[in-house]
């Protein structure tokens, strides 16, 4: 695949680098367009050792090639990162006097803009009428993170991470994946990863959930303009998706409290970190694997063979069912949705056994998937079927589980304008 990576003039330009690298580690073909600015961050020589290609900012440059008009018009996938609020302006407003900027209007192929800037900069009307509007004409703009600023601030305006701008943008070519901004303005509560239920100050019971679905159906949400907060457990995730405020906790009740903490709006609670929005939230997705038990006990010191503390048995006790409890409750978001994870038996297929969790938990929606060893936990795909408490079922093809969490943000959107309509 032929990528264009545009580089813009501020202080996370070195950070395009990585981007390219991982580009050029999946084997695609990458040129690099930083503007004039942004050469005085990073210099050419870096860049076309990367790519592998010549630099070019101008488009006084290879001239009898009609380089600035074949470059845009040969991209399958342009990216620019970091975008400035200039730039933004610029794009918006159709500018063409400079190689990018002319690149960009050549493009026919899907575009991605990962701006960074201050947060009272990303914050500015002005600023954000230019990211509105280039939504509207069809530019995929991204959230950006929550963090470090330069010097001493911190808030919205950090550069994503660059494996999740490469990940996002390949996602819109090799899945036509597309960020309409339909739950804006609403508050989405995601659970994810394992949780550990400890048995002494070493060991613990635990399940092998890396929390990837639950950190894409996040970034997804958060990208389609909600509010969202992630409350994690034990995962392996390689980074935290951008715009997403994070929670993370390690038992079951844990979990349980972060997560009512969060529908009620609740920032009161002891250990709670507080959420971005104070106000109740409008959807819960249950994709974390929640032990279904823990110790009954748990030891103040380690256990050890041979000693006189080493147990003959551990007894358990089961844990709260955290969805079904939700469902019950006074304070049942506007949609809920929850996961299966079977293996299925001898008797009863995942499907079957899908089917009965649904009735069980009362939830709206529930996306049934089978797992195994090496199958769905800690792997970059999922699939299976998304039942609904109407009776619907709809199969989910296997892919990756940015594309599956599309399909369950889509059916959430449909369930939400539908109660909005009653």
């Amino acid at each position: 695949m032929r990528i264009v990576v545009g580089i813009g003039g501020g202080i996370a330009a070195y950070k395009a680098c990585m981007v390219i690298r991982e580009f050029t580690k999946a084997g695609h073909d990458v040129v690099a367009i930083p503007t004039d600015a942004a050469r005085k961050f990073i210099g050419d020589a870096t860049l076309e050792a990367l790519t592998g290609n010549p630099v070019s900012a101008t488009v006084f440059d290879g001239v009898p090639e009609v380089r600035h008009v074949h470059v845009g018009a040969q991209a399958d996938l342009v990216v620019v990162v970091p975008t400035t609020a200039n730039l933004l302006r610029r794009i918006a407003n159709g500018a063409a006097n400079d190689m990018l900027t002319t690149t960009l209007l050549m493009a026919t192929c899907p575009v991605l803009l990962a701006p960074a800037m201050h947060t009272q900069m990303w914050e500015n009307p002005h600023v954000q009428h230019n990211v509105a509007r280039l939504r509207e004409n069809g530019i995929t703009v991204m959230q950006p993170d929550v963090g470090r600023l330069t010097g001493p601030d911190s808030g919205a305006g950090r550069l994503p991470e660059p494996a999740e701008i490469a990940e996002m943008a390949l996602s819109l070519v090799e899945e036509k994946a597309t960020y309409p901004q339909d739950l804006a303005g609403r508050r989405i509560v995601v659970s994810g990863g394992g949780t550990q239920e400890a048995i002494d100050p070493v060991r613990y019971l635990g399940n092998r959930s890396s929390g990837l679905q639950g950190a894409a159906l996040a970034a997804c949400a958060a990208q389609r303009g909600a509010d969202v907060t992630l409350v994690l457990g034990a995962n392996s995730l390689p980074y935290k998706p951008a715009g997403v405020t994070v929670r993370e906790v390690m038992s079951a009740r844990d979990m349980q409290r972060d997560i009512e903490d969060e529908l009620v709006g609740n920032t009161d609670a002891e250990d709670a970190q507080p959420s971005q929005n104070a106000q109740p939230a409008d959807v819960l997705i249950m994709a974390a694997a929640v032990a279904d038990f823990r110790p009954d006990a748990v030891a103040d010191v380690k256990l050890k063979k041979g000693a006189a503390s080493e147990p003959d048995r551990i007894d358990l006790t089961r844990n709260p069912d955290i969805l079904a409890g939700v469902v019950a409750s006074d304070h049942k978001p506007r949609v809920t949705v929850g996961f299966a994870a079977e293996t299925g038996d001898a008797d009863t297929s995942v499907l079957e056994l899908g089917r009965a969790k649904l009735q069980r938990k009362g939830c709206d929606l529930l996306m049934v998937n089978e797992v195994g060893f090496d199958k769905t936990f800690g792997q970059p795909i999922n699939g299976g079927w998304l039942l609904g408490r109407d009776g619907s079922e709809q199969q989910v093809p296997e892919s990756s589980k940015r594309t599956v969490a599309q399909h369950i943000l889509d059916a959430t959107v449909e369930l939400l304008a539908e109660d909005s309509s009653r």
